[in-house]
């Protein structure tokens, strides 16, 4: 599989790691959009929000008991966003599902 997230998580490419559990792998991102921008990802390879389904659905649930954990350690005791991006129109850039976790400031009402 040609995934950069995959490649990541194999440890073929390197990241500044942040967390890691058997399942959960997160990493900040190298163009960042606020003081702390860690992407949370399965490691089980799910394309977007389109792909999750009955069987692969626990490894969502398992990134959102790890987000408090990262946003701890990363000191974001004011509050943070996670954010989403699903498909083409939504500005998936690199098609495994991952969230993003964006604080460390005041953000906007709004962030493209």
């Amino acid at each position: 599989m040609d995934c950069l997230f995959c490649k990541i998580i194999a440890g073929e490419i390197p990241s500044a790691k942040v967390y890691e559990d058997e399942w959960v792998y997160a990493f900040r991102d190298i163009a960042p959009m606020a003081p702390v921008h860690v992407l949370v990802v399965p490691k089980e390879h799910i394309c977007c929000a389109d792909g999750i389904n009955a069987e692969n659905s626990h490894n969502v649930a398992r990134i959102f008991e790890a987000i408090p954990k990262i946003a701890a350690a990363e000191g974001l005791t004011n509050g943070y966003r996670i954010i989403n991006n699903c498909g083409e129109d939504g500005c998936q850039t690199v098609k495994h599902l991952h969230f993003h976790i964006l604080g460390g400031k005041k953000l906007p009402d709004q962030m493209a």
